[in-house]
Parts: structure tokens; C-alpha cells; sequence
């Protein structure tokens, strides 16, 4: 499969871009400075260009060619807002460079932990992290609005670097939690989980989340 990837150069991005290449896929990295990446020029399968995720034609002219775009994009913290216009410019990229399918790492606070309750409007949720879980269901709602073939992986509550084990529980809208009522997963089977839904589609025009 052909893939273009937005957002390889941070944490959950340089993960889903390990991913993908470990199964062999054609992989093309957009990224805005390409010598955040020089170091992985030559290696095999993988694609190193420069685009701009909020500038549409330079969307469309990165994803020329590709099956599936996937956006681990993720705003700077005060910058929260650009999220919905980077979520608009993807989609009208992806369709006027003809990608088939995205797929988009989506925050946990719109997960709901009682019914009717998300996680965001909790008292627990941390108040500095609000902007961004907000910038994220904003960004979801425009999926939901839009004509392309979407999905939006939620992770876990608490995301981090830890053991790529294969291992993990899939939920929908609600949030997954363990017999300690703790929500986690780590950056490594996020990746897993969501090359596994590249590779055999279970959640089109949907959101789904992940967690042990």
C-alpha cells in the first residue's frame, strides 16, 4: 500500500512511520522541514517530501499516488485552532490528489467515561490539556461532515513510549479502561492498531480507540 503520512516527525507519527514500513509499505513522509528526516534518507520504501498541512494544493501535490493519507498532526500548545484548518485542508487535498482513504489520530477527551460524559468535561481532565481535546473534537465533527472516507483513532488516556506487544482492547466511544479503571496504551501498539486498521478496514466513517 502506498501511504502518505503527516506529522513523521513527532513521537506518535515517527512511530505509525516505523510501523508502516515494518510491513512493508510504500511510505511518503510530508513534512515542512526535510532535514527533521535526513537521516532516514535511503532506507528502503520510504519517501522523504516537503508539504504544508495547512495549504490544500500542497496536500494534494504530496498525495499524488497514495492509497491512504494518514495525519498524526498535532498542533503547537497555543496553537490549538490550527488543528481545524489543517483538517480541512487534508480533506480537500486528499481529494483533489485523489488519496482513497485517510485515517487520523484523534484525541481521547471527546471518549465518553459515563453516558453523555466525556472525558474532557470531567473534573479529572487536566484544565491545560482542554484546548487541545476541544481542537480535537472540532476536528472529528468536520470528519463527520465532510464527503471522503474517514476514520479517527482515538488513543487511550494516557499515550506513551513503551512495548510494542500486539496486545490491546478496542472500544468505540467510549473510553477503554483496565480492572484498575486506568486508560492506557502505549505509542508503539497505538501504531499497531492503527496500521491494523489501514491494512483491513473495520472502522470507515468512524471513530474507534485502543487501550489495555
Amino acid at each position: 500500500m502506498k501511504i502518505a503520512i503527516f506529522g513523521s516527525t513527532g513521537m506518535i507519527g515517527k512511530a505509525i512511520l516505523e510501523e508502516a514500513l515494518r510491513r512493508g509499505h510504500e511510505v511518503t513522509a510530508v513534512v515542512r522541514d526535510i532535514n527533521k528526516l535526513s537521516g532516514e534518507a535511503g532506507r528502503e520504501n520510504l519517501h522523504v517530501v516537503t508539504g504544508d498541512i495547512l495549504m490544500p494544493d500542497s496536500v494534494a501535490s504530496a498525495v499524488v499516488g497514495s492509497d491512504l493519507i494518514i495525519s498524526a498532526y498535532g498542533p503547537q500548545f497555543g496553537a490549538e485552532n490550527e488543528l481545524s484548518e489543517a483538517t480541512r485542508s487534508l480533506i480537500e487535498g486528499a481529494r483533489s490528489g485523489g488519496a482513497r482513504r485517510l485515517i487520523a489520530v484523534g484525541g481521547a477527551g471527546g471518549l465518553e467515561v459515563a453516558p453523555g460524559v466525556r472525558l474532557l468535561d470531567s473534573p479529572e481532565f487536566p484544565e491545560e490539556l482542554r484546548p487541545l481535546a476541544r481542537a480535537h473534537e472540532d476536528a472529528f465533527n468536520i470528519y463527520k461532515d465532510s464527503d471522503i472516507v474517514w476514520t479517527v483513532l482515538s488513543p487511550a488516556a494516557i499515550i506513551e513510549p513503551g512495548k510494542r506487544t500486539g496486545q490491546f482492547r478496542i472500544g468505540m466511544n467510549q473510553l477503554v479502561t483496565d480492572e484498575r479503571d486506568q486508560s492506557r496504551i502505549s505509542i508503539e501498539d497505538y501504531a499497531v492498531a492503527l496500521l491494523d486498521e489501514a491494512e483491513d478496514p473495520q472502522f470507515v466513517q468512524a471513530r474507534f480507540t485502543v487501550a489495555y
